[in-house]
């Protein structure tokens, strides 16, 4: 007679190892550093952060252009948006926008008279060396201009180089008689006044009289 079934063994059924080792890869992990990344990167996405970030590339075109009024305003929407890197460096941008804003222009300088207008300028706030700078490109754009002369020669009084200021200024006289008057009330060419080459330069009267 052919077995009952009750009288079969069974075979005990054993864990695929695929199985188990899928099991445990589907264990929850811990949050790491891909993890942190992911949501950062998700939080970067978000609208307010990437309007934020447009506004500032857009500001710093405007920078590198000078155009630095429309940089300014793009620079101070920067600062009220999500990320605070951006407003920080939102915030310097500002302050250098400002301050170059508050800077007179730099004049455009072309022409002799130009050049003369600058240099006595520069004089007049004690910056010698830019002032020489300028008059000479005047004179050598005039070199017939007696008024370059007269103000070279009061520039080298106040640096007190007497010879180049009594070259310049017997210069300034031969182009225009009249400059000898003004020199004679002149307070610039004061460090000139014990000269006696300054005496005979301005009054050749008085050796007319003494011979």
């Amino acid at each position: 007679m052919a077995p009952s079934h009750k009288s079969r063994k069974r075979r005990a059924t054993r864990p695929r190892r695929g199985a188990a080792a899928r099991s445990k890869h589907n264990k929850t992990k811990p949050l790491g550093k891909k993890n942190s990344a992911r949501r950062q990167s998700e939080i970067f996405v978000d609208p307010a952060a990437q309007q934020q970030l447009k506004l500032y590339e857009e500001a710093v075109r405007y920078f590198q252009q000078q155009k630095l009024h429309k940089a300014k305003q793009a620079l101070l929407k920067v600062q009220s948006g999500p990320s605070k890197e951006l407003a920080d460096r939102a915030v310097v941008h500002v302050r250098i926008c400002e301050q170059r804003i508050s800077r007179p222009p730099t004049p455009v300088l072309r022409t002799a008279e130009d050049h003369y207008h600058h240099g006595v300028a520069m004089m007049n706030l004690g910056l010698w060396d830019e002032a020489r700078d300028h008059l000479m490109r005047a004179r050598k754009s005039a070199p017939k201009a007696e008024y370059v002369y007269y103000a070279m020669a009061a520039l080298d009084c106040l640096t007190g180089e007497a010879d180049a200021a009594l070259e310049n200024l017997k210069m300034a006289i031969e182009l225009r008689p009249e400059n000898r008057y003004h020199a004679r009330n002149d307070e610039d060419f004061a460090y000139l006044q014990e000269d006696p080459r300054f005496t005979e330069l301005l009054y050749p009267e008085r050796d007319l009289s003494a011979n």
